[in-house]
């Protein structure tokens, strides 16, 4: 057995959501930090950074860093891990830990599909450049305190029904190693254009 056959290019894979929104925002946080710089040195240069009325553009400093400081502690955070014990699924201010036992299945599907009739409204412009590409569709176990739960932490965007939604850069290696990890019955469900041999 190959170890092309047995691993993943990656088994964490970032939620593309957060790395969406830090492409699209940096540059307005690179760009506030840029003329923080700028007019600070000219006012600086003018004598005239001790005037109240002048603070503000220094201000432009640390707003920019904090801004694109927090986009990117977003994008650090967000992530998708099949672990041992479970599927480890990271959000901005916490993470989960869903047991194998408790997934029914999971397939590899256009993220479109998650946001068909009622749900279009829940489509921000920055997520509209993802809908197109391969998102996790991780089916569970309908336990209605279990998906209270998960809603509440990663959202509803990202959970409705019975099923967590996850665009990520390389859904067909999260599903195959979401699927070795599951009971035997379940193998044949996981969806996706690659096929490796279940683990021993």
């Amino acid at each position: 057995m190959s170890t092309t056959e047995t691993q993943p290019a990656s088994a964490r894979q970032p939620i593309l959501y957060a790395d969406q929104l830090w492409r699209q925002q940096r540059f307005f946080a690179g760009f506030l930090v840029a003329v923080g710089v700028a007019m600070t040195a000219y006012l600086i240069y003018k004598h005239q950074l001790t005037q109240t009325s002048n603070l503000i553009w220094v201000m432009y400093i640390p707003s920019g860093l904090l801004l694109g400081g927090g986009f990117l502690l977003y994008k650090w955070r967000s992530f998708v891990e099949p672990l041992e014990d479970g599927l480890k699924v990271s959000a901005l201010r916490s993470s989960v830990l869903i047991d194998y036992d408790s997934i029914r299945g999971v397939k590899v599907q256009p993220l479109k599909l998650a946001f068909q009739d009622n749900r279009k409204r829940m489509v921000a412009p920055m997520m509209k450049p993802l809908l197109e590409r391969p998102a996790l569709f991780v089916r569970l176990r309908n336990d209605e305190s279990a998906m209270a739960a998960l809603k509440k932490t990663l959202g509803r965007r990202v959970v409705f029904d019975d099923m967590i939604v996850l665009p990520v850069k390389d859904a067909d290696a999260v599903s195959w190693e979401i699927s070795s990890r599951l009971p035997e019955r379940l193998g044949q469900n996981q969806g996706g254009g690659r096929h490796r041999k279940r683990r021993r």
